[in-house]
C-alpha cells in the first residue's frame, strides 16, 4: 500500500512555501515522524515528517519549487523495510524519470542524482569527500561542508561559499574567460555567484521597505553607565546559576528597565492601524536574533510578568530554536516592543529600524570602558550607546527622550527596578 506526502496546512497569512531540501531520495528506507523534507516561507521553516515506515519511491517536486497546501510531495511504500533498487518511471519529479543511484567505480557507496549533480556543476572528485549517511553515503550537506572548508583559489572551478544564504542547488561561479599572452594563460580571477534570495530574505526585505516607506522614523540617543548592572551580576551570576540552571546575562536587564519606562510612556508601546492608534495593556517584547537564515524576532508574551531566570530562559530558548530552524509562526507574531542587541557583533552605535507595526524599538550596542567625569573628576567607566528609533507620527521627541532616560536610569539604577520608581 502507498501513501502520499502531502504539505502541510499552511499558516493562514501563507500563501506558499518553497521547497528547499530533501533529507531522503527515492529508494531509501524512512521511519514514522523521521524529517524527509524542509520547507520554507516567509516566516519559518516548517518540516514534514514521514507519516508511515516503508520505502520512499517517488518525489513529485524538486528542491526549490513553490508548493501549496494539500500538495503530494512524495509517495511511500508501506512496510518496505530495507531499501531497494528504484526502477526510474518509480523515483520520478513530476513527469521527469529520476536516474538511478550511480556506484562508483573504487566500491564506495552510490551518490544520489542530486549530489551527483552537484559534485559535477563543482568539479568536485567525490572520494574526496567524507560520506556522513547510510553506509557512508555521501548527501548534500556533506558537499557543501566539503565546500566551505576549501580555501579560496585551490581551484579554479570550485565555488567557496562564503554567505550564510545557502542555495538549495548551489550554482557554479561564472568565470571570466582572460586574454592570453602568448602560450600562456593567465589565470580566472573575479569569480561571481548568483544566489536567489531566501523567502525570509525577501520578507526582511520587504518589511524593511514597508516601515522606511510608512513611518516617519527619528532616533535619539544616550548613553548608560553599567557598571552597577556589571557589579550586581558579577556579584550572583554563580549563584544565579546554580539556582535557575541559566546564566544571568544583560538581555534581562534590559527588559525589565524597558517595560518599566514603557508603563511611564504607553505611547511607545503603541502601534498606528490606519487613523487609529492602539495602546497596548500587555507587554510582548521581540528580541531580535541573528540565525543562519537572517535576522528574525521571536516576541517574549507578557514579559512583564516573567521573572529575570524566566525571561533568561525564554531568551536562551529563542536563540536554539533560531539555531535550528525550529521557530513557529506563533514565536514570530505580535510584538507591541522590540530590543536589537548589535553590541554582541561589536557595534558601537546604529539606527534600529522599525518592525511594523510597532512604533518603537531600542538598540543595545557593545560596552566599552570610556573616560567620564563624576563629581568634578575624571573616572573609567563601562558605557553603552543606547539609540531610539521611533514613529513620530504618533510619538513626539519629548516622550521618546524622556523614555530612554527612563531606560537609562533605570540600568544605572537597578534599585529602581525592584522599587518600581
Amino acid at each position: 500500500m502507498n501513501t502520499d506526502v502531502l504539505v502541510p496546512t499552511l499558516p493562514e497569512s501563507v500563501s506558499d512555501a518553497t521547497l528547499v531540501a530533501w533529507h531522503k531520495q527515492p529508494g531509501e528506507s524512512v521511519r514514522k515522524d523521521e524529517n524527509l523534507v524542509d520547507l520554507e516561507t516567509d516566516k519559518v521553516v516548517l518540516e514534514v515528517p514521514a507519516p508511515e515506515n516503508g520505502l520512499l519511491i517517488k518525489i513529485h517536486h524538486s528542491t526549490g519549487a513553490t508548493v501549496n497546501s494539500g500538495d503530494i510531495l512524495a509517495v511511500i511504500k508501506q512496510g518496505a523495510e530495507e531499501a531497494s533498487p528504484v526502477q526510474p518511471e518509480q523515483a520520478t519529479v513530476g513527469t521527469t524519470p529520476q536516474p538511478e543511484l550511480a556506484t562508483q567505480t573504487d566500491g564506495s557507496p552510490p551518490l544520489s542524482p542530486a549530489v551527483r549533480r552537484l559534485v559535477s556543476e563543482m568539479n568536485i572528485n567525490p572520494t574526496s569527500v567524507t560520506g556522513s549517511g547510510k553506509d557512508g553515503r555521501i548527501t548534500k550537506s556533506d558537499v557543501l561542508e566539503f565546500l566551505h572548508k576549501q580555501e579560496t583559489g585551490t581551484d579554479d572551478k570550485t565555488v567557496v561559499l562564503e554567505s550564510n544564504e545557502v542555495p538549495a542547488t548551489p550554482v557554479a561561479a561564472q568565470q571570466v574567460e582572460k586574454p592570453t599572452t602568448g602560450t600562456t594563460t593567465l589565470p580566472d580571477v573575479r569569480p561571481e555567484q548568483r544566489v536567489p534570495m531566501t523567502r525570509l530574505r525577501a520578507r526582511i526585505a520587504e518589511r524593511l521597505i514597508q516601515a522606511q516607506q510608512n513611518s516617519a522614523t527619528l532616533t535619539t540617543f544616550n548613553e548608560v553607565n553599567l557598571a552597577k548592572i556589571l557589579e550586581l551580576r558579577n556579584q550572583y551570576k554563580a549563584t544565579f546559576e546554580k539556582q535557575h540552571d541559566i546564566k544571568l546575562g544583560f538581555m534581562a536587564f534590559f527588559i525589565k528597565a524597558s517595560i518599566q519606562a514603557l508603563k511611564k510612556f504607553p505611547i511607545i508601546n503603541a502601534s498606528v492601524d490606519g487613523q487609529d492608534i492602539i495602546y497596548h495593556g500587555y507587554y510582548d517584547i521581540g528580541i531580535a536574533v541573528s540565525s543562519d537564515r537572517g535576522l528574525v524576532v521571536p516576541v517574549l508574551r507578557d514579559a512583564d510578568q516573567m521573572d529575570f531566570a524566566g525571561t533568561e530562559k525564554s531568551i536562551a530558548a529563542f536563540a536554539a530554536k533560531a539555531r535550528e530552524g525550529k521557530l513557529t509562526l506563533d514565536d514570530l507574531t505580535g510584538g507591541t516592543f522590540t530590543i536589537t542587541n548589535g553590541g554582541v557583533f561589536g557595534s558601537l552605535l546604529s539606527t534600529p529600524i522599525l518592525n511594523p507595526p510597532q512604533s518603537a524599538i531600542l538598540g543595545m550596542h557593545a560596552t566599552n570602558e570610556r573616560p567620564v567625569v563624576e563629581n568634578g573628576e575624571v573616572v573609567v567607566r563601562p558605557i553603552m550607546n543606547l539609540a531610539l528609533s521611533y514613529d513620530h507620527r504618533v510619538i513626539d521627541g519629548r516622550e521618546a527622550v524622556q523614555f530612554l532616560v527612563a531606560v537609562k536610569n533605570n540600568l544605572e539604577d537597578p534599585t529602581r527596578l525592584l522599587l518600581n520608581v
